[in-house]
């Protein structure tokens, strides 16, 4: 059972944490090179619409299995390591909530109101918040490993 729960909160991971780096590497970079505001506004909300309810899904599996985890850790007691994972992890969630709910609505409102300069404005805002995203998630993957790496050698 502790396999299928880990599995399914490293899965949750990479389609987060995965689809973060694909969108801010690679898509960006290229959308904002061939693409006039209007596409590439249109794109964006588009590719969001996609994504987002796939970050939903992954929110939940790693919150919820991440917290089994921790309790089988033993809760406050639990690696270092882990209560950091936590903390990162929280921090992340509230800040796609924070995007879902406030600059990429307004995205969607914009692009339907063809108000592109509202919609560049409100993209903007999310590709900041999304890089945070991006940095904080690969800092807890690190602390992770790190974290698991320096507990065996200690003993």
């Amino acid at each position: 059972m502790q396999q299928i729960v880990y599995l399914l909160h490293v899965l949750g991971v990479v389609v987060w944490v995965g689809g973060m780096f694909f969108a801010y590497m690679a898509l960006r970079p290229v959308a904002a090179g061939v693409l006039e505001p209007p596409q590439r506004l249109t794109l964006w909300a588009g590719v969001f619409d996609k994504f987002f309810p796939w970050v939903w899904v992954s929110v939940v599996l790693i919150l919820l299995t991440g917290l089994h985890m921790l309790m089988v850790f033993g809760g406050a007691s639990a690696p270092l390591y882990a209560l950091a994972m936590l903390v990162l992890g929280v921090a992340m969630m509230l800040i796609f909530a924070h995007v879902f709910f406030a600059p990429y609505k307004k995205l969607k409102r914009a692009v339907a109101a063809q108000d592109w300069k509202a919609g560049g404005a409100a993209l903007g805002q999310i590709r900041k918040l999304i890089g945070v995203n991006l940095s904080l998630g690969l800092l807890t993957i690190a602390v992770v490993f790190v974290g698991r790496a320096l507990l065996a050698m200690a003993g």
